[in-house]
């Protein structure tokens, strides 16, 4: 993969695990571990251990099956992230 040239923002880099506190908060929510997550869309644990600390940024497709499998919107799943 290639290296950016330059770092992230932080507020990029904010957006990532407030999106990430979302993805746990919502996982909690639906009562599904990490594993169960994963099943549902086929995925790594260690991949959803990775949005939920903020390290990894989903691809669009990752979210919108993220979002399937835990029963909510793309929107309520990226929603209330704090502005840039």
């Amino acid at each position: 993969m290639p290296t950016r040239r330059t770092p992230l923002p932080g507020w990029v880099i904010d957006q990532r695990r407030a999106l990430g506190e979302n993805i746990i908060r919502l996982r909690r929510g639906a009562g599904l571990s990490q594993d169960q997550l994963a099943d549902r869309i086929g995925k790594e644990r260690r991949s959803v251990q990775r949005y939920e600390r903020g390290e990894r940024d989903p691809s669009f497709s990752d979210l919108v099956l993220i979002a399937h499998g835990l029963g909510v919107t793309l929107a309520e799943l990226v929603g209330g992230l704090p502005a840039g």
